[in-house]
C-alpha cells in the first residue's frame, strides 16, 4: 500500500521526491475522481444543449476596465504565498525532514515570497494596461451549460466534504462528543453518502437558479458520479484507509483460481492507518478487534489476518457500471430515468458490499443489525424505483431522442 504518492513513486520507480510526501494517495485519487466526473458531466451537458434540452445563460461583462488596487493586492498575496512556501522549498532543509509539518508551519522564505508577490502583481497590472480602453464597454456574454461545470464542481466539493463529515459524525457520535474539534477538522473520516446527498443538493439548487431543467442535469451527472465513486474507492484501496472488509480466512474458491490471491483476501501491508486502530462498534469488534491488529514485520505494517478488499470490489463494479451507463445513456429518453437507474445501481451495490465490510452499526435490535450505509442504500433503491415508475409514466409519449 502507498499512503502517499511519494511512497508509490519510490517503490515503483526507485526515485525519491520529497515534495510528493505532501500528496496523500487517497486525496490524490479523490482529486482525480472530481476531475473525471467534471469532464464527463461537461460532455453530457454539452450533448444535451445540442439536443435543445438545456439552454445557455447570458451574463453582462465590462470590457476594457483596468485592474483595481484590490485585484492587484490579491495577486500580490497569492504570489507571496507561492514564493514563501512553494518556491522556497529547494532552499530549506525543514521540508525534506517533514514536508507536511513544514507546509503547516509559519516557516518559509520571506524574500522569495515578496519577489513572487511583486511578480504576480506586476503581471496583473501589465495585462490590465494592455486591455484597457479609453471608454470601457458593457457586453452580453453567452455561457453554455457546460461552462457552469467549474462552479458546480466547486459547490459539489465544498458541500460534499461538509456532508461527508456530518454523516460521519452522526455515525460515530460518541467519538465526536469526546473530541469534537479533532473529528470535525480532520480530513479522515468521510462518509460517501453524506457527500453525495449534500453535494448533489448544492448542484441542483445552482442548476435551478440558472434555469436548467434539474432532471436533465441529474441525468447528465449520473455516469460521472458512478465513475468518480469507483476512482475514489481505488484511493481507499491504494492507501489502505481502513474501508476494507471483514476478516476472510476462507480458502480461495477453485473457480477463482485465475485471480491473484490478494483479490480474495488481503492483509494491506503498509496501510495508511499504521498500527491498526480497532473500531469501537460491537459488530466490528466481533469480526475485527480480536483478530485484526497492526503487526510490525520488519519495516512493514500489515493486518494479522487478511480481509476482503472491498474498496477494490467497489472500484471494479462502479467503473464497470459507468461503462454500461455511458454506452446506453442515449437510450434514456425520459428526463430523470437515467439518474433513477443510477440510484438503484448505487444502492444495490453498496447494500451488498456492506454485508462483508467493516462499518459502524446504526441499528442493533437483538440479532438485527443495520449500518447507516445500508439504510441509505435501501432508501436510494426505493427512490430510484419510484423514479423509474414516475418518469416512465409521465413521459410515456415522448419519442426517443436523436443520437448525438
Amino acid at each position: 500500500m502507498y499512503p502517499t504518492i511519494y511512497d508509490a513513486v519510490k517503490d515503483l520507480f526507485h526515485i525519491s521526491i520529497p515534495f510528493l510526501k505532501l500528496l496523500q494517495s487517497f486525496g490524490f485519487f479523490v482529486a482525480i475522481a472530481f476531475l473525471l466526473c467534471a469532464w464527463v458531466f461537461a460532455k453530457e451537458l454539452h450533448r444535451k444543449e445540442l439536443l435543445g434540452l438545456l439552454q445557455p445563460t447570458f451574463r453582462k461583462v465590462m470590457i476594457g476596465v483596468k485592474a483595481t488596487q484590490g485585484e492587484i493586492a490579491l495577486q500580490f498575496f497569492f504570489g507571496f504565498l507561492i514564493g514563501w512556501k512553494l518556491i522556497s522549498i529547494p532552499f530549506t532543509k525543514d521540508f525534506s525532514a517533514d514536508p507536511r509539518a513544514f507546509m503547516l508551519s509559519m516557516k518559509g522564505n520571506i524574500f522569495i515570497g515578496l519577489a513572487g508577490g511583486a511578480a504576480l502583481a506586476f503581471l496583473k497590472w501589465k495585462m490590465s494596461e494592455k486591455k484597457k480602453l479609453a471608454e470601457p464597454i458593457e457586453q452580453e456574454e453567452k455561457v453554455s451549460a457546460a461552462d457552469h461545470v467549474g462552479n458546480m464542481t466547486l459547490l459539489a466539493a465544498g458541500f460534499g466534504f461538509l456532508g461527508a463529515k456530518i454523516f460521519h459524525i452522526l455515525e460515530n457520535f460518541k467519538e465526536f462528543l469526546s473530541d469534537p474539534s479533532k473529528m470535525f477538522f480532520s480530513f479522515s473520516g468521510l462518509t460517501m453518502y453524506g457527500g453525495l446527498i449534500l453535494g448533489g443538493a448544492a448542484v441542483l439548487v445552482y442548476a435551478h437558479k440558472k434555469g436548467f431543467g434539474i432532471f436533465h442535469v441529474m441525468d447528465a451527472c449520473a455516469p460521472g458520479l458512478m465513475l468518480a465513486y469507483g476512482v475514489g474507492r481505488l484511493g481507499c484501496h491504494v492507501s489502505g484507509d481502513g474501508d476494507w472488509g471483514i476478516v476472510n480466512k476462507s480458502p480461495q474458491p477453485s473457480w477463482l483460481h485465475f485471480l491473484p490471491k490478494w483479490i480474495w483476501a488481503y492483509d494491506y501491508p503498509n496501510n495508511v492507518n499504521g498500527v491498526f486502530n480497532p473500531y469501537t462498534d460491537e459488530h466490528s469488534k466481533e469480526y475485527m478487534m480480536a483478530q485484526v491488529q497492526g503487526m510490525l514485520s520488519g519495516n512493514e505494517v500489515r493486518l494479522v489476518d487478511p480481509v476482503f478488499p472491498t474498496p477494490f470490489y467497489e472500484a471494479f463494479i462502479c467503473i464497470l457500471l459507468f461503462g454500461i451507463f455511458w454506452m446506453f445513456r442515449k437510450k434514456f429518453s425520459s428526463p430523470g430515468l437515467l439518474f433513477s437507474v443510477y440510484l438503484i445501481a448505487n444502492g444495490v451495490e453498496r447494500f451488498f458490499i456492506e454485508l462483508i465490510r467493516v462499518n459502524t452499526t446504526l441499528f442493533h435490535i437483538g440479532s438485527f443489525r443495520m449500518t447507516q450505509a445500508e439504510l441509505i442504500a435501501i432508501v436510494l433503491i426505493l427512490l430510484g424505483s419510484y423514479g423509474v415508475y414516475w418518469t416512465k409514466k409521465k413521459n410515456k409519449n415522448i419519442p426517443p431522442l436523436p443520437a448525438t
